[in-house]
C-alpha cells in the first residue's frame, strides 16, 4: 500500500501551532524537518560519537503528513488551507505552500512513539503510557502522559520551564487556569503537586480525549480538572465560562505572538496577587513578552531560561 505524502513549508517558530491546526482537521503523525540547533539534552539522548552537522537555522520548517491513497485528498487539503488561511490573519506562517509526492507504506501514526521515552524533569518522572515504571522509580512523583494527537509530552524545554515554576508556586489552595492545555500535562502536574482544582482551555478538540485519558491514567478525579474548547482571547462566552478574578495561577505555554494578545485579557481571570507563568518564548522574543506583561499591569518577578527558550513569570498586584 502506498501513501500520498504532503510537505507544508512554514516558519520553524510556529511549527508547533501549525501541527496543532493540522490535528484540528484530522491529520496525525506529522514529521518535522527543520534546522533548529540541538539542545544539550537532545545531544545526550542521541548516544552517538559524532554529532550530525546541522546547518545554520534558516527559520524554515517542512512538515510532512501522509494520506491513504484512497482518502479524499482534495477535501483534506481544502480543509488544511482554510484552517491555515484563518490562522494567517493573526500569525505569520511564512510561505505556507504544500507539495505532494508518494511514499511506501509505513505506520506513520505510531512511529513517533519510538522517540518518546521516559525522562525526569528534576525529581518528577514523566513516562509514556506504553512504558513500565521501573521498581526503583515507584516512590517518585510519576506522571503518565500519552499525548495522543494533542501537543505536550513534557520533553520540550518550554514545558519543563513551566513545570519548574509550578513547583515553586502551587499550594493546596491553588485554582489553576491552563491556557493551551494540550495533553493536560501542566494541570495534571499542578494537581499532583497539591493544587485544589484546574481548568484547561484549548483551541484543539483533540485535546479533550487526550486530557480525559491522561486524567484517568494519573488518577485525577473527574471534578478536579475541567476542560473547555474555545479561544479565550476573543470569545466572550469562553471568558465568562472560565470566570473572572478566580485563579491563583495561570499558565500559558504558547508562542510569544499569541501571549501578547492573550496577556491583557487573562489578567481579568486572575485574582489579585495571582501568578502568571508563560513560556513558548524564543529568547529573541523575551523583551516583547515582558513589555506585554508590564503593559497589562503585571509585575515581572522572574525570567528563566533553558536553551534558547524563555519563561516569564509575573504577578498581579494585590
Amino acid at each position: 500500500m502506498k501513501w500520498n505524502k504532503f510537505t507544508l513549508k512554514t516558519r520553524s517558530e510556529v511549527e508547533d501551532i501549525v501541527i496543532s491546526t493540522l490535528a484540528d482537521v484530522g491529520i496525525e503523525g506529522v514529521e518535522i524537518q527543520d534546522k533548529q540547533p540541538l539542545t544539550e539534552s537532545d545531544k545526550q539522548q542521541m548516544f552517538v560519537d559524532i554529532m550530525p552537522d546541522i546547518p545554520d537555522d534558516d527559520g524554515i520548517a517542512y512538515l510532512n503528513f501522509y494520506l491513504d491513497v484512497d482518502e479524499n485528498k482534495e477535501k483534506v487539503l481544502a480543509d488544511v488551507r482554510a484552517a491555515l488561511a484563518e490562522m494567517q490573519e493573526f500569525l505569520d506562517l511564512g510561505e505556507c505552500t504544500i507539495t505532494e509526492s508518494e511514499t511506501e507504506d509505513k505506520d506513520w501514526i505510531n512511529n513517533w512513539k519510538q522517540y518518546f521515552k521516559q525522562f525526569y524533569v528534576d525529581d518528577i518522572l514523566i513516562i509514556p503510557s506504553w512504558e513500565e515504571v521501573k521498581p526503583e522509580d515507584r516512590d517518585k512523583m510519576i506522571i503518565h502522559i500519552d499525548p495522543g494527537t494533542a501537543f505536550g509530552t513534557g520533553m520540550h524545554e518550554t514545558t519543563q520551564l513551566c513545570i519548574r515554576q509550578l513547583k515553586k508556586y502551587v499550594t493546596k489552595d491553588t485554582e489553576l487556569l491552563d491556557v493551551g492545555t494540550g495533553s493536560g500535562i501542566l494541570s495534571i502536574i499542578a494537581l499532583k503537586l497539591g493544587a485544589r482544582h484546574a481548568v484547561g482551555t484549548d483551541l484543539d478538540p483533540c485535546a479533550v480525549p487526550a486530557v480525559e485519558e491522561n486524567k484517568e491514567v494519573n488518577g485525577i478525579p473527574v471534578e478536579a480538572f475541567d476542560m473547555m474548547i474555545g479561544n479565550i482571547i476573543d470569545d466572550k462566552e469562553v471568558q465568562d465560562k472560565v470566570g473572572y478574578e478566580k485563579y491563583d495561577i495561570v499558565t500559558a505555554n504558547i508562542l510569544a505572538d499569541v501571549l501578547v494578545p492573550l496577556t491583557p485579557v487573562i489578567v481579568h481571570q486572575m485574582k489579585p496577587g495571582a501568578v502568571y507563568i508563560t513560556s513558548g518564548i524564543l529568547d529573541v522574543k523575551e523583551e516583547v513578552v515582558k513589555e506585554a506583561v508590564v503593559a497589562a499591569g503585571l509585575e515581572v518577578v522572574e525570567v528563566t531560561h533553558q536553551g534558547e527558550w524563555v519563561s516569564v513569570t509575573a504577578r498581579k498586584p494585590m
